[in-house]
């Protein structure tokens, strides 16, 4: 049985009243006794638990601690492509989007990778657009290949696969796959989604059992919040994870709790999560889930994420370019536009070759940046927090 069946037979809307309506004695009880059900788990995120935030938070931070330790995992994402066949409603990499896309060769992208690896950062996630005449399996694992020496831990955030497509990119060398939702309403997934494989919720969502099955060691999962209601996304994410922790129990797990961003196309979030209900969450799944990591990306503010880091956060990515080629300008002369999914090359005095402020490259990113900060300046901040940055945990030889 797939995680597919058991989502369509979870009781969400008893669970969504748990979350809603849930009384202080209730929230008492599960902050005093650990949360054990997920109906636990929707008290957490219940507006009366909001009033025990502070002894949510402190808790959060003793069990982080216990599991984990006072470190901060960094990484940073790698964008091999902004190219996609799909039309997400709100994705700068959108098909529709005239945007400017550039698919980086491998050479480039190795480019790419030792900038970062000057930075410090030994850990990566290659990310790419989903389109098969550029980002292939053969593409991918020829990629990780030439990453594998330089780079001790790969992982990959790209469209869903079938588990012999996965295999040879393990064997290249990657270890993580990182695949969201996005959302787990099925009826604004199907709004959201209007053209290419990625309307396809239940293949989405049976994406991490493949992965798992073809040999990744680290699995990470998540939901976009701003496009349904947060707490049912946060049921819903919690219940896969409790399930790929039973099932895929060899692997590692990561949660991702991303916001919604500015982007190409302007889309505007269609719910609202604010920053006191993440910090709710962050701390919810944590004492749900003591064992899973959970990710903060630059997505959020450089202000909240410093708060958030000692509360439950055990990875941070740092210094980010959600555009191909950010970190160095690597495919600049490659740029070309697309306009519903049809390439037009840019004329040789086009004004979209101009530079642009604090960019290396002129390919349009997938989202805006909000925590600008340099990884050297992410690094030293966990340091005055008391906390280590640990750019490797682990390495290749240790599986030989």
């Amino acid at each position: 049985m797939s995680f597919v069946a058991e989502f369509n037979r979870l009781p969400f809307t008893d669970l969504l009243e748990y979350a809603r309506t849930a009384a202080p004695d209730e929230v008492a009880r599960v902050i005093a006794n650990g949360p054990k059900s997920l109906a636990d788990f929707a008290v957490l995120l219940s507006p009366a638990a909001a009033g025990s935030l502070e002894q949510l938070c402190r808790q959060s931070q003793a069990l982080t601690r216990q599991r984990f330790g006072k470190v901060i995992r960094l990484f940073a994402p790698l964008y091999l492509s902004n190219e996609c066949i799909n039309n997400c409603a709100y994705c700068g990499f959108s098909r529709d989007n005239p945007i400017l896309r550039v698919t980086l060769s491998v050479d480039e992208i190795v480019r790419e990778a030792q900038s970062l690896n000057d930075e410090g950062f030994r850990n990566l996630l290659l990310v790419a657009g989903e389109h098969p005449k550029f980002v292939s399996n053969g593409y991918l694992a020829d990629c990780t290949a030439a990453l594998h020496g330089l780079v001790p831990s790969l992982s990959l955030e790209v469209g869903p696969m079938e588990v012999a497509e996965y295999e040879p990119i393990v064997r290249a060398g990657a270890e993580g796959l990182v695949v969201y939702q996005e959302t787990y309403d099925r009826e604004v997934y199907g709004r959201m989604h209007t053209l290419g494989p990625k309307r396809n919720f239940d293949w989405r969502l049976e994406c991490p059992e493949r992965a798992y099955a073809a040999g990744f060691r680290r699995l990470g999962i998540g939901a976009l919040h701003g496009l349904a209601d947060w707490r049912y996304e946060a049921l819903a994410t919690a219940a896969h994870a409790a399930y790929l922790l039973r099932h895929c129990w060899k692997a590692m797990l990561t949660i991702s709790l991303p916001r919604l961003r500015p982007c190409a196309g302007e889309f505007q979030p269609l719910t609202l999560l604010g920053d006191r209900e993440l910090v709710q969450l962050v701390a919810a799944f944590r004492l749900f889930l003591p064992d899973a990591g959970l990710v903060l990306s630059t997505r959020e503010p450089a202000a909240l994420r410093d708060g958030l880091l000692p509360l439950g956060i055990t990875h941070a990515s740092a210094g980010s370019h959600t555009e191909p080629g950010g970190y160095t300008g690597a495919g600049r002369e490659k740029i070309h536009q697309t306009v519903r999914g049809r390439i037009v090359e840019l004329a040789a005095d086009a004004s979209e070759w101009s530079p642009q402020s604090g960019r290396a490259t002129n390919a349009t990113g997938q989202f805006d940046i909000a925590d600008e900060r340099s990884a050297g300046e992410v690094a030293a901040l966990i340091r005055r927090l008391g906390y280590e940055p640990v750019w490797k945990d682990w390495d290749a030889v240790l599986n030989a």
